[in-house]
């Protein structure tokens, strides 16, 4: 029974989204909002599971899954990421007539396989676990029939996953057949202790398994499905894709880097710098040419992605909170800036172009302001949450010595205000193409204001969430 407790979350969720499976089923297409809610009930008991079942480290449950701190805490944060896409996904689901049930359950699903991706204590757990992340993905991003671009972003995006899968397993299976085991902490004792062709063997596993956990953020050279996934799918998918599986995939990281290799930790944090240093330049440099929302977040997104390499790299020296802090952030900005794009999306029309945010200023003020404050966040302008993390990976790197890639990061940084600079031009200095007002449901208003006021005040006010992100360690 206590093992059942370390995974009580779990089997809640999987329960519970069974359940919402059963009763769309039966659901006319009238009530469908039943769906909606006991989808959001879900995610909320799961939650409370993940606060009053915490254990230690040192207990696991069959040897193979953990309920430390760290995958509590994250799970928490990963579950409310996933409320928020239900919140702002409900009327652009309902709009488009897509397919209610489906979007809700398969999410739920994904769901439960980031939560064991983060709990993992062995290889095969984490394997699963990314595979039911993945696989319903593969499934949303083509969830709109009547979208040509949509099949396409699907395919994309199933095929280069499963090459990342594949890299990914041959990685692990050459680490279990060098330790003998497919414990995470077994694996560690190895590391430590291989030399020579051991050793040799070992860097070349931790290659393969660091290009597979890659693919999932979205760095350079793993990221050519992330502007076509982003672009294709239908916005609420593009929001769920890029927001809770990016946290998920730290997870990841983190057990197999932290728990599995820490004695390769000066060898990976060289491949780390390279992806970092690449993901900085691609990603700012090409953002600069798109004209497409979605694309321009998107590559927006693999900048980030190389910050926050940035912080994995100096890990070692000052523990994993800061990149966790920025990623959390990161994700919280994600969120509202396509919220806003939700909001500015109605029947029969997706905002889609950079030129849709003409004039948002003058058709709402509030909501251009909330748009303002997530590209100044994105390019690490004070007092927004994203200069506080930026702050901290930029100052960690200098007291782990790495002046000149610090240096090198506020290059790049500079470069990347240029186009965080153009949305809020578009905005507040050309007239509007689109006379319509900006509507949708209260509760989404409400949730999109607090969402903005967040990136705000815990920009102004940083302690306690990077509290909570040291705490996790």
């Amino acid at each position: 029974m206590k093992d059942l407790f370390v995974m009580m979350p779990e089997i809640v969720l999987l329960t519970l989204s069974c359940l919402c499976l059963i009763v769309d089923l039966y659901l006319p297409k009238g009530a469908r909002v039943v769906t909606y809610m006991l989808s959001q009930c879900t995610l909320i008991v799961t939650a409370i599971c993940c606060v009053f079942f915490a254990h230690s480290e040192n207990f696991t449950a069959f040897n193979q899954f953990v309920a430390d701190p760290f995958a509590q805490t994250i799970k928490i944060f990963i579950l409310g990421l996933v409320f928020l896409v239900f919140l702002y996904s409900r009327s652009y689901v309902r709009d488009r007539d897509m397919s209610y049930g489906e979007f809700h359950i398969l999410t739920l699903f994904s769901t439960l396989g980031m939560l064991c991706l983060v709990s993992a204590k062995s290889l095969l757990i984490i394997y699963l676990g990314l595979e039911l992340l993945s696989l319903p993905l593969y499934t949303l991003v083509a969830l709109r029939k009547d979208s040509g671009l949509g099949v396409e972003a699907s395919m994309k995006y199933f095929v280069t996953g499963a090459l990342a899968s594949g890299m990914l397993l041959y990685g692990i299976s050459l680490l279990y057949g060098l330790s003998g085991s497919i414990q995470l902490s077994d694996i560690a004792t190895f590391v430590q202790n291989a030399q020579q062709g051991a050793l040799q063997a070992t860097l070349f596993a931790l290659v393969f398994i660091i290009a597979g956990f890659a693919f999932k953020l979205g760095a350079v050279p793993f990221h050519m499905w992330l502007p076509d996934v982003y672009e294709g799918a239908p916005t609420n998918i593009t929001l769920l894709v890029g927001s809770a599986p990016k946290l998920a995939a730290f997870g990841m990281a983190y057990r197999l880097l932290h728990d599995a290799l820490p004695g390769a930790a000066v060898q990976w944090s060289q491949v780390l710098m390279v992806l970092a240093l690449l993901s900085l330049a691609i990603g700012n440099i090409v953002a600069l040419s798109q004209t497409n929302i979605k694309r321009l977040l998107a590559y927006s997104t693999i900048a980030q992605i190389g910050y926050f390499l940035l912080a994995l790299l100096v890990a070692p020296h000052i523990g994993y909170g800061a990149a966790m802090y920025y990623l959390v952030a990161y994700t919280l900005v994600f969120v509202a800036a396509f919220g806003i794009i939700l909001l500015l999306s109605r029947q029969g029309f997706d905002a889609q172009k950079l030129s849709d945010l003409k004039g948002l200023a003058q058709r709402s003020p509030w909501f251009a302001f909330i748009m303002l404050l997530v590209a100044f966040s994105l390019a690490g302008v004070p007092p927004t949450i994203g200069f506080y993390a930026k702050f901290i990976v930029l100052s960690a790197l200098v007291d782990a010595g790495y002046t000149w890639l610090a240096a090198t990061a506020v290059v790049f940084s500079i470069i990347g205000a240029f186009y965080y600079l153009k949305i809020i031009r578009v905005m507040y200095f050309e007239p509007a193409e689109l006379p319509y007002p900006v509507t949708g449901p209260l509760d989404f208003r409400w949730v999109l204001s607090l969402n903005g006021i967040a990136i705000l005040a815990l920009g102004m006010f940083p302690a306690s969430l990077y509290m909570i992100c040291q705490g996790a360690f």
